[in-house]
């Protein structure tokens, strides 16, 4: 029987989405049918007795639209009075969309200073814990007011695998603008076959992550291995599947052999430390 089988049996679950696969490439506009489609699956699962946790991107592209700036040559700063407009607009499109369904979704801003030390990551763990007690549905991002490690590397790949880690998570679904990952850059090499099943990470698999970068991500397949590292290594299995179809996360609760499928191991060796989260630098 496919291990893939068993995560019907999964009880918590991350899905990260990434700021490109929330807007409309043509308009830079939200797509709020696929934006509703992830709200009705993941409260679906919620149905199911399920806890879910949502790390969401587009804070910045949301505050950017809404202030009618271009994203050329945006400075810094710029990125980060974005963020702040933004995240109270996409919190809030959120929100609405829960409540259709009868959820409660909740705000969790975290920095790379939170993960690092020990008191507020406990904090942290926490909170997680309560709001599941309470039947609520986190939606993560990264609190790029305050830091700007993620605005310049990464677009919450490996925000994603941390919180996974912090909500003592099982599975982690990381939804991306691609399939899964490949022996090659599919965008650059058509005969690029992709690789559905990673039972464990070596370097010649993390060489590949050649990845692809977008007008609204600053992620590419990269920082996915990184994030699969720190999940794999922490006992949790991750998925990476393309975000164009949002009914990709309902086949992989059923089992389905869609996207790349990064097997836990079964040592866990990842521990934090204020280091590695400073320098994104994971391997045990």
């Amino acid at each position: 029987m496919s291990e893939r089988c068993a995560f019907k049996d999964k009880k918590r679950i991350v899905i990260k989405i990434g700021s490109s696969s929330l807007f409309h490439a043509e308009t830079n506009k939200h797509d709020f049918l696929k934006i509703e489609r992830l709200v009705r699956t993941i409260s679906d699962l919620v149905n199911q007795g399920k806890d879910v946790v949502l790390v969401s991107s587009g804070a910045i592209a949301t505050g950017r639209n809404k202030m009618g700036l271009s994203p050329e040559n945006m400075t810094l700063p710029e990125k980060q009075a974005c963020a702040a407009i933004g995240q109270a607009l996409l919190i809030t499109i959120y929100q609405r969309l829960f409540t259709e369904y009868g959820k409660v979704a909740a705000q969790v801003l975290i920095t790379r200073y939170t993960i690092g030390s020990a008191r507020t990551r406990i904090n942290a763990e926490n909170t997680f814990k309560e709001l599941f007690k309470l039947g609520v549905i986190p939606v993560v991002n990264e609190n790029d007011t305050v830091t700007t490690k993620e605005i310049k590397f990464g677009d919450n790949d490996v925000l994603s695998a941390m919180v996974a880690v912090l909500a003592d998570a099982d599975l982690l679904i990381n939804m991306s603008d691609i399939d899964g990952l490949y022996d090659d850059n599919p965008h650059e090499n058509s005969n690029a076959k992709l690789i559905s099943y990673v039972p464990s990470l070596d370097d010649a698999i993390m060489q590949m992550g050649k990845g692809s970068s977008s007008d609204y991500g600053s992620g590419g397949m990269s920082t996915k291995l990184e994030a699969a590292d720190i999940a794999i290594h922490s006992g949790i299995d991750m998925i990476i599947t393309n975000a164009n179809d949002i009914g990709n996360i309902t086949r992989i609760m059923n089992g389905e052999e869609i996207g790349t499928f990064f097997r836990a191991s079964d040592k866990r060796t990842f521990k934090f430390t204020e280091k590695q989260t400073d320098e994104h630098k994971f391997r045990p």
